[in-house]
């Protein structure tokens, strides 16, 4: 699969609002007689707590060196600028796939929440975290940290690994970020099976 570069620049996407703070402003002004309520609204409707933008449909490409090197897809995505720890979230979930040189998939990820720390360039997936590479192994988590700086991706959860001949259990994951060279931390048990084709195809679509 291969896309068109372009920059990860959220503000470039044609589904972006305008601040959600609006709604609490409009909310504020119809309580003007009433201070108490006034009150409440302005200390919900804080900085802190609102995000500075919000996308509907977003996808991108991330390139380096004019290299495709990601494409993400996500129903929200929800920019917060809080504090000293700025974040993008992706409360409805997220798709994130690897590319090579030559535009092929070698990896992709998907959850259904996730959050992006700008600063430390650091992703965190949470619920149903589905990674699967090159080769077809596929890794089911819970919870998977990726850090963009190490190339790294690891869990300190409990992670099943689907392969075509055998499924393993353990606590605890590391790998690099195309999922390969990975190893189970506290192997718990390992299955041997055949997995039919329909299997594989239902395991890689999830």
């Amino acid at each position: 699969m291969k896309r068109q570069p372009s920059d990860f620049n959220p503000l470039r996407h044609k589904h972006i609002h305008p601040g959600i703070a609006v709604l609490f402003l409009g909310a504020a002004i119809a309580c003007l007689g009433c201070e108490a309520e006034v009150e409440k609204i302005e200390a919900f409707a804080t900085s802190e707590s609102l995000p500075v933008m919000v996308a509907e449909d977003f996808e991108t490409t991330f390139i380096d060196s004019f290299q495709v090197q990601f494409y993400m897809k996500a129903p929200v995505l929800q920019k917060f600028e809080t504090g000293s720890q700025p974040f993008v979230e992706f409360p409805k979930g997220i798709l994130l796939m690897k590319y090579d040189e030559q535009g092929n998939t070698i990896s992709r990820i998907t959850s259904d929440y996730a959050r992006n720390y700008e600063e430390e360039k650091k992703w965190e997936a949470k619920n149903n975290v589905v990674a699967v590479n090159e080769q077809g192994d596929t890794l089911k988590t819970e919870y998977l940290i990726w850090e963009e700086q190490t190339g790294k991706i690891y869990s300190d959860s409990y992670v099943k690994i689907i392969r075509p001949d055998q499924i393993i259990t353990g606590i605890g994951f590391e790998a690099d970020q195309n999922f390969q060279n990975w190893k189970i931390r506290n192997p718990k048990g390992t299955i041997y099976v055949t997995v039919n084709q329909n299997e594989n195809e239902q395991v890689n679509r999830k």
